[in-house]
């Protein structure tokens, strides 16, 4: 595959609103050891990437300044020491940046294939919620077989990831979402039930739905306000994962009185400061585990809209609203 040597990419020009982002052209970058560059043909829009557009969430030292996390495409060359992959061949990839581009460096312990039957749209669909997902809900929150998880966001790229995968897993789930279509859209991805927080107390609604026990998981991402109310959802021995702090993350009037008297954890993880190598072992798991659901047409991606890379203010603005159900993505290249 021969390369040039200018690409297209979105470079923010500044911290603030969707407009700061331009289309401009630069320079291809060149694989460093033990990295592939990607052809990239489509990307996922994620809210990290309206955080590190906003200036809230700048990229850990030596990653791309350009947005972008999640890409799939064709592998277009090789760095010394890639022994897995070769030019040609059909990957995803978890970025650590520069997903917003034609092309893009990725380690390649990072790389997925398609998944059979995929296309690039539904294989950039991947990386981001369902590392997310396996990495939070499953590793640090421990679900397993016959227990109870509460998803908040049900209806976003990472709370239509839990719930499916929650569900094939022998979880039972239980969501919120911000309207009744919404609640709706999550039960027919496999919820059990569906709270609009706009008009219940979705803690009220946890303990009806569990007769007062509560669920062993709640996976969050508002934040500070939820935190009390979350603990208040939670079984004996349950788990608060928390993976984002939209709403804010200093918590007034925390009690710890419910955390010792059901022994209750606490925990939460970022997925972007990772090493290579934690990434590549969750990679590896889900090439074992969720792979092969993917592959048999079970808890895929939702894609609500597709826009084309000069269009992704509009993408971002979408994202914003939240009037989105799953994933927004970029077509960057037939």
């Amino acid at each position: 595959m021969t390369l040039p040597d200018r690409m297209r990419h979105i470079e923010a020009v500044e911290a603030g609103d969707p407009d700061v982002m331009r289309l401009v052209t630069g320079a291809v970058p060149q694989p460093k050891a033990d990295e592939v560059l990607i052809r990239v043909l489509a990307a996922g829009v994620n809210r990290p990437d309206v955080m590190q557009r906003k200036g809230a969430y700048p990229p850990p030292p030596n990653a791309s300044p350009i947005l972008g996390l999640e890409v799939a495409g064709e592998v277009a060359a090789v760095g010394q020491g890639v022994t897995g992959l070769s030019p040609g061949e059909r990957v995803c990839a978890l970025t650590n940046g520069g997903g917003y581009a034609e092309y893009c460096p990725v380690p390649e312990a990072q790389c997925l294939p398609w998944p059979a039957g995929y296309d690039a749209i539904r294989a950039a669909a991947l990386p981001e919620t369902y590392f997310t997902v396996w990495a939070n809900l499953f590793q640090s929150g421990r679900l397993t077989r016959g227990e109870s998880v509460l998803v908040h966001g049900g209806t976003s790229g990472i709370g239509v990831t839990a719930i499916q995968l929650a569900v094939e897993f022998g979880g039972r789930v239980f969501a919120t979402a911000g309207s009744q279509v919404k609640c709706e859209a999550c039960k027919k991805l496999g919820a059990t039930a569906a709270v609009n927080y706009r008009e219940a107390d979705f803690v009220e609604r946890i303990q009806a739905f569990t007769a007062g026990q509560g669920v062993d998981v709640v996976l969050d991402m508002v934040g500070a306000p939820y935190t009390m109310r979350n603990l208040g959802c939670l079984a004996l021995n349950g788990r608060l994962v928390q993976i984002a702090l939209l709403n804010g993350w200093k918590v007034e009037d925390f009690d710890l009185r419910p955390v010792m008297m059901r022994r209750l954890t606490i925990t939460g993880s970022t997925m972007r400061p990772r090493t290579t190598a934690e990434k590549g072992r969750i990679a590896q798991t889900l090439r074992e585990t969720v792979w092969p659901v993917l592959e048999a047409g079970r808890c895929g991606p939702v894609i609500h809209q597709v826009f084309p890379l000069a269009e992704v203010a509009a993408a971002h603005r979408l994202m914003e609203s939240s009037m989105h159900i799953g994933k927004i993505m970029l077509k960057v290249a037939d």
